[in-house]
């Protein structure tokens, strides 16, 4: 174990210094300057072309026949993602920066994201663009599939392939079931073995449905999951507004001089606030790493730009709203020092920042939710990964061996398996985010290709609208 420990630490060393930061924030500037800053234009077009889109999209392909390729809506497939990305990050890994990394890690945190919108948009659009339907009729794409068909490099999709084997049992097997096991024992002292038989049992359920159901069951928990949980978090904030401003302050000062907030003592520098925002935020909200454009992939869309959009909301619900809320609340309650780490970090913060002593119940519900839909959805990107590798045979073994890890996840140890998912996330950011910089070009086409069409016929429709008030 100690030799594990010894090989991942010098991994985790190499790539979150140079090759990491550089390919997150300088890729996703490149991004964001090709793709005109999509992220900070035409909101009210991105939230029309998606959120209520999705409330009149069954009735619009009825009406016009219109036969998409895919398995499941565009909605859907959004909402299996938003459940893979609103997960453990958003309870333990902001918990898990901020005591690390200090207050400022939030920052950084925030600064990834903005920056990381135009990323997944590029992710999806490309991930859809070189979709294929497989042999059991099922819609397979990712980066693993644009890197081997747009860049014509096929050895470079098996590796991110192999690559993603290995990202989605650490990043959700071990880590969701991790997270969960160490929230239920820590609040009520129960034997995180048996969280992890629990979540075994009900996870093969799931999965052994396949795409379709995954799809249900996250339409089903992801709205309810994180509308809980926000609107716990923001009666945290509402109570106490007046200590708002100097927490944001504190999480500023400490994002360029953690001296300025620790005075030093904890050893916590701005290259460390730096690399551990910027790792647990592309672990909450995973522009970069390109999972999204697996889940996506099945959307039943006659454009990639039309599935793309959902992109830099999924960034910004994530990370801007969901993280900001857990952060916000775990500084505003001082314990972010304290000792204490992970879920349970996140679980006393609230406990102690809402009357009534009920607060911890909401977070452990939320954990429990948040890394739930977690387990389905990353069984996807695993499946569709040993896919890319060996086609659909074996496909019953790769449910197994996801089920045994999450046995494993439940008796791991807290700051390996995150350290261990950072290391992941790194490897697999450097030739994703390589392929997308390549292949900008093709995304900018996209983009400018589904804005033509789609552009002018929401402004008219929003013309047509204001003519009739």
């Amino acid at each position: 174990m100690d030799l594990l420990v010894s090989i991942n630490d010098a991994l985790n060393g190499f790539v979150w210094g140079v090759p990491a930061i550089v390919l997150i924030m300088g890729g996703g500037l490149y991004l964001t300057i090709r793709l005109g800053g999509l992220q900070f234009r035409n909101w009210g077009f991105l939230i029309d072309r998606t959120y209520k889109k999705a409330f009149r999209e069954a009735k619009e392909e009825e009406a016009s026949g219109e036969v998409k390729q895919g398995e499941i809506t565009p909605f859907q497939a959004a909402m299996a993602s938003v459940s893979a990305v609103v997960g453990s990050g958003n309870v333990a890994g902001v918990a898990t920066a901020i005591a690390a990394g200090g207050p400022g890690a939030l920052f950084w945190m925030i600064v990834a994201a903005i920056i990381g919108m135009a990323t997944k948009f590029a992710e999806i659009a490309l991930g859809i663009k070189y979709r294929h339907q497989a042999e059991d009729g099922t819609f397979v794409g990712g980066p693993m599939y644009y890197a081997a068909k747009g860049l014509h490099a096929p050895w470079l999709g098996k590796l991110i392939a192999v690559l993603f084997l290995f990202y989605s049992v650490v990043i959700s097997a071990v880590v969701d079931t991790n997270t969960i096991a160490d929230a239920f024992n820590a609040e009520f002292g129960i034997n995180p073995m048996a969280i992890g038989v629990i979540l075994a049992v009900v996870t093969g359920v799931v999965i052994f449905g396949g795409i379709k159901r995954i799809g249900e069951v996250c339409g089903l928990l992801a709205p309810f999951m994180a509308g809980a949980y926000l609107l716990a978090g923001l009666l945290v904030i509402i109570l106490h507004i007046g200590q708002v401003p100097a927490a944001i302050g504190q999480i500023v000062s400490a994002a360029f001089d953690p001296t300025a907030v620790l005075g030093g003592a904890a050893g916590i520098t701005i290259s460390t606030a730096i690399r551990m925002g910027l790792a647990r935020g592309i672990f909450s909200n995973e522009a970069g790493i390109g999972s999204a454009a697996v889940t996506h992939s099945s959307a039943r869309v006659s454009h990639p730009g039309e599935q793309a959009v959902w992109g830099p909301l999924e960034v910004f619900v994530d990370t801007i709203v969901v993280c900001t809320v857990s952060g916000l609340t775990i500084v505003l309650s001082g314990l972010w020092n304290s000792g204490t780490d992970g879920a349970a970090l996140t679980m006393r913060a609230f406990q102690i920042m809402l009357p009534g002593n009920w607060g911890q119940y909401i977070v452990l519900g939320a954990v429990l939710l948040f890394g739930f839909s977690c387990l389905i959805t990353y069984y996807n990107y695993m499946e569709k990964g040993w896919m890319a590798l060996f086609g659909a045979k074996g496909i019953i073994v790769v449910k197994c061996i996801w089920l045994v890890f999450i046995l494993v996840g439940a008796y791991s140890t807290l700051g390996f398996v995150w350290d261990l998912a950072d290391t992941c996330n790194g490897l697999i950011i450097i030739p994703n985010m390589i392929a997308l910089i390549i292949m900008a070009k093709e995304v900018v086409q996209i983009k400018d290709d589904y804005w033509k069409k789609e552009l002018p016929l929401y402004q008219s429709e929003k013309a047509a609208k204001k003519g009739r008030k």
